[in-house]
């Protein structure tokens, strides 16, 4: 990147390793320097929560709020009900109405962590594309927007070529993702002023087709800006781990494990995640990246504590330091720990420690929870666990028991009173 910015937000964007592309780096540059630009990312609305995939563009719109401009959340209760194809292997599960408000009800709640909402000039706005979307006329809809789109061109983006090449199906319904999305860029600015669409990298041909079709409909010049793709320094896909989903829902994942997640970075990514996803200073971020030995560790539990406290608040940042401490330092139980009830009737017989394993989401299934024993890689109450056929009883549970797969990932079994 050889730009050199004027604006305080371009410069962040630049030097924390937030940019991948974008469609004008000066005229966006000289927009954000004349006054408060108004810059959106849409969010379908396909689960309860945000998933660690989704922070660091939430993040984008965080920095974009600390420099003086203002940030649109834009929900997608229209465009979810058709599903965004882009470099998937088949369509989405459509979901209903109610279960798409339900999803839009429960992420709310994150957003209102990492933005301020409100109706001062940098106060940020949560936006529901359904507004314009459930009411459009199709023909007239076709006749005014539809008209401006080349089936060629379409057809030649990757996120629906590859699609393609792969002879895998793609319905029609999921190829008009992409118009739907270029009308959301345009009704944007008619309504709101909206001057900047931000996405991950894999989102540049659906912004393209934003910026084109509002030059041709009411002769606006707007903006697009990318982000990478994240993937882990092992080649993992960013906010996955072998227990699923890194959720950003408390009631979705425990903050212990949220924390955990952090905690557990490899060595090769402590300095970039600190720059992407905590406001410590980058000259800070490179200094604790580049830790050797044992105390690059104390650089991952500092990564973990800010991220956490972004998102859980800073009590839960804590508790989830002294658990860990608790539980690694001095092999303590720790009050914080991901925990399983069980009932005194479910146990009255006995109940296996496979069963206690794969409900505590330590393994996903029994067979996963048997290789791990085989393995040599669980424990209980920190001790070797060797029998697949262990059976625990009410007199077992008195006490809450630990169970452990690898030196990291940890479960609680409480017996309910």
């Amino acid at each position: 990147m050889t730009y050199h910015p004027k604006s305080d937000f371009m410069a962040v964007m630049i030097e924390r390793g937030f940019l991948a592309d974008c469609t004008d780096y000066q005229g966006l540059d000289e927009a954000l320097i004349q006054g408060v630009v108004p810059a959106y990312i849409g969010y379908d609305a396909t689960a309860k929560s945000l998933h660690v995939g989704h922070l660091l563009n939430i993040m984008m719109l965080r920095w974009l709020q600390k420099t003086g401009h203002k940030p649109i959340t834009l929900m997608g209760g229209g465009t979810t009900k058709v599903g965004d194809p882009s470099f998937r292997a088949d369509e989405r599960p459509l979901l209903t109405a109610q279960a798409i408000d339900d999803n839009i009800a429960s992420m709310k709640n994150v957003f209102a962590k990492y933005l301020s909402y409100g109706d001062a000039p940098t106060d940020a706005l949560m936006l529901n594309n359904a507004e314009w979307l459930d009411g459009l006329n199709y023909l007239e809809f076709l006749r005014d927007i539809g008209r401006h789109f080349s089936v060629n061109r379409m057809l030649s983006f990757e996120s629906v070529k590859s699609r393609l090449d792969r002879e895998q199906s793609l319905s029609f319904l999921e190829f008009n993702y992409m118009i739907l999305q270029a009308y959301d860029f345009l009704e944007l600015n008619r309504r709101y002023g909206c001057l900047l669409q931000m996405g991950g990298s894999d989102q540049w041909g659906n912004i393209v087709n934003g910026i084109d079709l509002t030059r041709r409909v009411i002769d606006q010049q707007i903006f697009g800006l990318t982000s990478p793709l994240l993937t882990t320094s092992d080649g993992r896909k960013m906010g996955k781990s072998q227990g699923g989903a890194m959720w950003l829902n408390a009631d979705m994942l425990a903050p212990y494990e949220f924390w955990q997640f952090w905690r557990n970075t490899t060595d090769a990514d402590v300095a970039r995640f600190l720059k992407l996803y905590t406001e410590l200073p980058v000259d800070e971020c490179e200094r604790l990246g580049a830790l050797q030995g044992s105390e690059i560790n104390d650089a991952k539990i500092r990564l973990a504590n800010e991220v956490t406290a972004l998102c859980h608040g800073l009590e839960a940042a804590e508790a989830a330091e002294a658990t860990a401490r608790e539980v690694f330092e001095k092999g303590g139980v720790g009050d914080d720990l991901p925990t399983l009830k069980v009932t005194a009737a479910e146990v009255a017989e006995g109940i296996s420690v496979v069963q206690l394993i794969t409900r505590s989401g330590l393994a996903k299934s029994g067979k996963e929870a048997k290789r791990l024993i085989a393995d040599n890689g669980a424990r209980i109450d920190d001790a070797p666990l060797t029998d697949a056929g262990l059976m625990l009883d009410a007199a077992a549970l008195a006490s809450p028991v630990k169970l452990s797969a690898g030196k990291k990932r940890h479960a609680l079994v409480v017996l309910e009173g």
